[in-house]
């Protein structure tokens, strides 16, 4: 299918496996893009979580296959440190031929104008229209339309509501949220999108390293099942409700919710909560055991019924389109 996204991306499926943190394992990224869609590397996870060297972990995805892979860059400013850290990494990514980049939570402008010299792409997630605004005056290609069935984190608007709001811009929209099953991913495309970013659906896989009892939770979980959470980065996040996440509560304290609240002190505060989860998902999401609940995951749940390889996941999506090309025949 021959789409705008599909053009800046170099691939044959306009389709995404979202970067998630702590599931964007090196496997699952390059299974993706293997299969005709495009695998996007998500550098937390692939350092702090799965342990590799930022240069060597791309080298070792592109050892598994020679199709495009992208980065995702989010470039909120909370500290110094953080920043430098995400430019060093995008600058790796260039040499190493990465060519499309996701941008989130913050102005995409320094990534645009790193990227633009080597001919680069830069997507910006967008959960409604003045973000989306603020992303093309800083130069972004496209949008990553976030709704409210995402996981990780979640917008407020449905994707038809986004479309109405963002299609005037005349720039390709990815549908981000609620895309379990080909069937939502064939009514995502005839909404308009030029592509679909899927999440969840991609953690009940084979190539996905997350703990079996954290896939087998996305499985049995229905949409009903998936709540908001305000105490992992202080801006809502998609969880499946496990006694864990009752434990914690939803909403941040009044305290932190003051710290939020501030122009000078909402960056640090996403930053503690950031931290403090960041060692709580890798725990979970790599426990066998199933003792530590803490998983992420967006409605797509209810489409999703089996762990399932990569490949056979992409075929369906790829089946379904061509059927949607041939009118539905």
């Amino acid at each position: 299918m021959n789409t705008a996204f599909t053009r800046h991306a170099g691939v044959a499926l306009p389709l995404i496996c979202g970067p998630m943190y702590p599931c964007s394992n090196p496997e699952l990224v390059a299974a993706v893009s293997a299969a005709g869609g495009l695998g996007v590397v998500q550098p937390v996870s692939l350092t702090f979580v799965h342990g590799y060297d930022f240069r060597e972990g791309l080298k070792y995805i592109q050892s598994l296959t020679d199709q495009p892979i992208a980065m995702n860059a989010l470039i909120e400013k909370s500290s110094a440190r953080y920043h430098a850290q995400m430019q060093a990494w995008l600058d790796i990514a260039l040499e190493e031929g990465l060519r499309f980049f996701i941008t989130s939570l913050g102005n995409p402008r320094w990534v645009v104008d790193a990227v633009a010299p080597h001919g680069g792409v830069v997507y910006h997630d967008a959960t409604e229209r003045k973000w989306a605004n603020k992303a093309l005056d800083n130069g972004v290609q496209g949008l990553i339309a976030v709704n409210h069935r995402a996981g990780g984190h979640a917008g407020h608007l449905s994707a038809q509501q986004l479309m109405d709001e963002l299609g005037d811009f005349g720039v390709p929209l990815i549908c981000a949220g609620g895309i379990g099953d080909e069937h939502q991913f064939s009514e995502a495309l005839a909404l308009g999108f030029a592509g679909c970013q899927l999440g969840t659906r991609f953690i009940a896989s084979n190539e996905c390293n997350a703990a079996e009892p954290y896939k087998q939770a996305i499985v049995d979980a229905q949409e009903q099942d998936i709540v908001l959470s305000e105490r992992i980065t202080g801006v809502p996040v998609a969880l499946i409700n496990t006694p864990y996440v009752v434990g914690m509560g939803l909403k941040a304290g009044r305290f932190a919710r003051w710290l939020l609240n501030g122009n000078k002190t909402k960056h640090w505060m996403r930053m503690f909560y950031t931290l403090r989860a960041a060692f709580a998902l890798r725990k979970s999401s790599l426990d066998a055991s199933g003792k530590h609940d803490f998983w992420q995951a967006g409605k797509s749940v209810g489409a999703i019924h089996s762990i399932e390889p990569v490949t056979k996941i992409i075929q369906r999506f790829q089946a379904a389109m061509i059927t949607m090309q041939q009118g539905g025949k």
